[in-house]
């Protein structure tokens, strides 16, 4: 911090939270000074001072920022330090020593009574107790995965659109020989970063584990538990914050378990979101037309573009396939587990089921950091048929038992698809037909291959080995 201008701090907080709103302003500006940055230089730009070395040693900072690419790296670390301001926001009380023993013993009791109530094992893997700040730490690497593709290719288009001539000529004097469309790309990568970092950092006071959004957060197999936001959820609630807790941990123990023990299912979840990232294609006519009135010096006007959404590339049908893939995984995944943690909680539990109808009025509601992904990624975190999923998977274990619900997902080419979503109530009778049809056909290639079945030779004649060969 320059304890000697601090007008010139505020210069350069003005001019980032114009870029990265109030919140992350602040995180940016320390990683900036500890980068070697010199706010009172770059406030004395801003006011075009009179010195000329000063202006040139503003400038070649600029420059050196505006030319670096390493690949989005800096752009997350930024959008890294705003995911954990906005984790900070409203308080992030640290994990006391009960807490972690709480968590560690209610979690064990979760997996004893899953164990009744489903053919998949434990998990295994570490414990995590997380705050909210380390629930960002975990899990940011995995949103960097999922949104970092698809910014890329919006900053490209946006950059495309917005070229040095619409600038005014005072900035193109001010810019000197920057590159207006690497500055632009530049900014764009890192708006939409610091964007996905705010709707990371939002979620986290809000999520109670891992798996909350139905993709696996986590690296690899493990447990996790945020404790301040498992008791903010119970406060208000008729249930005691023991069942509430013993419920939640229920939760996060069941999609552990799937995720760890189903192991085509992580690839399926995120190859479909490849799959939308690899087929974007932005209409750079439609893009020109929205950006017709931004002023692409003004940072706010760009910022709140991006919020907005008015630079979101137009869906393919290769985009909607792979969305409508996503949606149906995520749907099956939360009516799994749903149905799962119904039945191992429901001998222990008096308020299971009122907490079951809670928890879908809650992801049928949303949050702001919701969303900001469906905004900014194209991406709907709340599982619209979950409760079309949650029958089907019901039908199967009433049916024909809990192990043949869980056999279900042994195999890519077993799994219930969109059309099972449609009409989950025959599903059964739409499998035992397709299985009829493909036993016959089996039947009727083995015969051939044992000779058994009538054939005719080129020559016309049925049946004669003579004529064989």
């Amino acid at each position: 911090m320059n304890e000697q201008n601090p007008a010139g701090r505020d210069e350069w907080r003005h001019m980032l939270e114009a870029l990265l709103g109030p919140e992350g302003a602040e995180e940016a500006l320390r990683a900036l000074e500890a980068s070697g940055v010199d706010p009172e230089q770059w406030a004395n730009t801003a006011g075009l001072p009179q010195n000329p070395q000063q202006m040139a040693a503003a400038m070649a900072q600029m420059r050196q920022i505006l030319s670096t690419d390493d690949g989005g790296g800096s752009d997350w670390s930024f959008a890294h330090d705003v995911a954990r301001q906005a984790a900070h926001t409203g308080g992030d009380p640290s994990v006391t020593t009960a807490q972690a023993n709480k968590v560690r013993a209610t979690l064990t009791v979760a997996d004893l009574w899953l164990d009744a109530a489903t053919e998949l094992p434990p998990s295994g893997g570490p414990v995590v107790v997380a705050s909210r700040a380390e629930w960002v730490e975990r899990t940011l690497p995995t949103w960097r995965t999922v949104a970092d593709p698809i910014g890329v290719s919006v900053a490209d288009a946006l950059a495309t659109t917005i070229g040095a001539e619409g600038l005014p000529e005072e900035a193109k004097q001010l810019l000197g020989g920057i590159d207006m469309g690497a500055m632009v790309r530049r900014l764009g990568r890192l708006s939409f970063a610091m964007q996905v970092g705010q709707g990371a950092g939002t979620l986290a006071r809000e999520v109670f584990g891992a798996t909350d959004t139905g993709l696996p957060l986590l690296a690899g197999p493990g447990l996790m538990l945020v404790p301040a936001n498992l008791s903010a959820f119970a406060e208000g609630l008729d249930a005691p914050e023991d069942e509430v807790w013993h419920f939640l941990a229920v939760r996060e123990a069941a999609h552990a378990r799937l995720f760890t023990h189903v192991p085509w299912l992580r690839s399926h979840l995120f190859g479909a979101v490849e799959q939308y990232a690899r087929g974007i294609e932005i209409d750079l006519a439609q893009m020109e037309e929205a950006v017709r009135s931004i002023d692409p010096t003004d940072m706010e006007q760009l910022r709140s573009a991006l919020a907005g959404g008015i630079f979101s590339p137009q869906r393919t049908q290769s985009q909607e396939r792979a969305l409508a893939r996503l949606e149906t995984a995520l749907a099956l995944v939360e009516g799994w587990v749903e149905e799962v943690t119904a039945a191992a909680v429901a001998p222990h539990l008096p308020h299971g089921i009122p907490l079951r109808e809670m928890l879908r009025r809650r992801r049928a509601a949303g949050g702001p950091a919701e969303d900001t992904f469906r905004t900014l990624v194209g991406l709907e975190l709340r599982p619209r048929r979950a409760r079309d999923a949650a029958s089907l998977w019901a039908l199967v274990a009433r049916e024909q038992g809990v192990e043949a619900r869980d056999a279900l997902w042994s195999h890519p080419d077993l799994f219930p698809t969109t059309e099972d979503l449609d009409d989950p109530a025959n599903f059964l009778t739409r499998r035992a037909t397709a299985a009829a049809e493909d036993s016959d056909v089996d039947a009727a290639l083995v015969k051939m291959l044992d000779g058994n079945l009538p054939f005719e030779n080129n020559d016309g004649d049925e049946g004669n080995p003579s004529r064989q060969g």
